[in-house]
């Protein structure tokens, strides 16, 4: 019982918000006791700026808690932080979250000001506890600093891994594990049972990022895939937010907080070492079949991920712990495309009309190449289905799985807009706000209409590609989204199955704009709920 105790004591206080609560008296005492110092410093500060370019603007701050209390108490990050940029007036603004500051960029036009014009000063990402465990030292590619290491990293990921060419050569594992999918619901669809959305495309991308990571043998080791799926969410629940040590230094004296944070991430890797440890040993252990695989002329789905960094660890100069590092993204990639599925279909219960329209697109498109009665859509179909492509645009916009682009770190000042942006800041470029930015997208903007994205509409030549600031699911500039194609194509192949054969409803006495949207917020947010519905068979 009193071990029971300890460990429930010991998950609570690893909420930030547990945190917060337990030292709001400290936090209190502090700011009492040391008014005149940090009033002080801000004056020496503001001193050495140039009166031409002041810092952004601000709203007020608390003492030592600064701007902490208005973001994601009562609401999302991304939420609280467009509140409180449309009462502030200002595409940006320098908030202090804690000790830490943090600019917050709002509007298409400080964004590109930020990942295009100087995105050399701010291309770099801010230190983590958590991430240095995690990522073995931040040798991952979306979390590690910017220099030669990630220079050397990305252009390995995007030659080797996700290329073009290797995204195609995954068609034919994309559509046997839709295939599978559909299988599933179909079973579903004659009994009369319902299935769990949230959780049959989080198994679909998840077995796709296995299959792509170690190939088909891992079908034959049972559980694999819902372990490799585990250990994604909880590095990406630790490594999306802050810890108490980043938001306040000065309580790293006291030791127990480094210790709990550690303690937490050094159990994530020691899940994952366990994981691909064995994948690793196993194919060292056969040095001639893993070379045989990665020849020139060769190279199919079988040539997965692991044989490929094996195959090009020299070239890199990679340790095993870089690879571990680089592999673990492509699980955060996937996850990526099971949160736009998810609300994707949301959005489409929640518009019937638009829900109506898919259906006929993709039912007529198979219906005049002659294939209405099959069963899959396969990839080539996907080229004569424009609304299906303006339908997951127009869910990215509204509902895009990183609402809070990664964090990038300012590694020099510069001026942004006017304003100064000190050296060590933290960027937040808020997606969800930029995405209903009514100066961009019209009166409209919080509404869910594809039609927007195609030819006649006001979108029609917006792309996701990082060149239309307006529209960043995936970033822009040095740290955009490597693995756009890969997440695109599986994104792109399923709905269009999805819809194909089946109708969709909802359990007896629920209503669509009744699903529960509550998230849990980390580097991929996702809803925290199921979503239960019947397919129902269209002949």
């Amino acid at each position: 019982m009193a071990t029971n105790l300890v460990q429930l004591l010991m998950h609570e206080l690893s909420s930030p918000r547990a945190w917060f609560l337990l030292l709001l008296p400290l936090f209190v005492l502090l700011g009492r006791c040391y008014p005149f110092r940090a009033t002080k410093a801000a004056r020496k500060k503001q001193k050495e700026i140039d009166v031409q370019h002041p810092l952004p603007p601000s709203p007020p701050a608390l003492p030592v808690l600064g701007h902490l209390h208005l973001v994601g108490i009562r609401s999302p990050p991304h939420v609280s932080l467009q509140s409180i940029a449309e009462k502030q007036g200002g595409d940006l603004m320098l908030l202090r979250l804690g000790s830490m500051p943090a600019l917050v960029v709002s509007s298409p036009r400080a964004a590109e000001a930020v990942l295009r014009t100087h995105d050399h000063v701010f291309a770099s990402r801010p230190p983590s506890v958590a991430a240095e465990v995690v990522t073995y030292g931040r040798h991952d590619i979306g979390l590690a600093p910017y220099g030669e290491y990630w220079r050397q990293a990305k252009k390995l990921v995007t030659t080797h891994l996700l290329s073009v060419r290797r995204v195609r050569s995954f068609r034919h594992a994309r559509m046997e594990e839709v295939s599978t999918a559909v299988a599933r619901i179909g079973e579903a669809a004659a009994a009369g049972a319902p299935v769990d959305i949230h959780e049959l495309v989080g198994t679909f991308t998840n077995d796709l990022a296995c299959r792509a990571v170690m190939g088909k043998s891992f079908r034959q080791s049972e559980g694999w895939n819902e372990l490799f799926r585990e250990v994604a969410v909880d590095a990406s629940a630790l490594l999306g937010g802050f810890s108490i040590e980043e938001l306040f230094p000065f309580l790293a004296r006291f030791g127990v907080l480094s210790k709990v944070v550690c303690a937490k991430s050094e159990r994530v890797r020691k899940r994952w070492d366990e994981l691909l440890d064995r994948l690793i040993d196993d194919l060292e252990s056969k040095p001639m079949a893993a070379a045989e695989a990665a020849s020139d002329g060769k190279k199919d789905e079988d040539d997965h991920f692991i044989s490929t960094l094996l195959s090009v660890r020299q070239e890199y100069g990679h340790t095993r712990g870089q690879m571990k590092a680089i592999l673990l993204d492509v699980f955060f990639g996937m996850g990526t495309a099971a949160t736009v599925l998810d609300y994707t279909v949301i959005q489409l219960l929640q518009n019937p009309r638009v829900m109506t329209k898919l259906q006929a697109e993709v039912r007529s498109s198979m219906r005049m190449q002659g294939r209405q009665g099959e069963e899959i859509v396969g990839e080539d179909d996907l080229n004569r289905m424009p609304y299906l492509r303006a339908v997951i645009n127009e869910s990215l916009r509204l509902r895009p799985a990183t609402p809070i682009l990664t964090p990038r770190f300012s590694m020099a000042s510069c001026v942004v807009d006017g304003h100064v942006v000190p050296a060590g800041v933290r960027v937040l470029v808020n997606l969800w706000a930029i995405g209903r930015d009514a100066r961009s997208w019209g009166a409209d903007a919080d509404e869910f209409v594809p039609e927007r994205f195609l030819d006649g509409g006001g979108a029609a030549r917006v792309s996701y590609r990082g060149n239309d600031f307006q529209f960043l699911p995936f970033g822009a500039g040095r740290r955009q989204c490597p693995g756009i194609n890969f997440g695109m194509a599986q994104v792109e192949v399923m709905l269009a199955n999805l819809v194909h054969r089946f109708d969709w409803e909802l359990p007896p006495g629920k209503e669509a704009h009744d699903i529960d949207m509550s998230e849990d917020f980390g580097l991929v947010v996702h809803r925290k709920h199921k979503l239960l519905l019947f397919p129902k068979r269209c002949v």
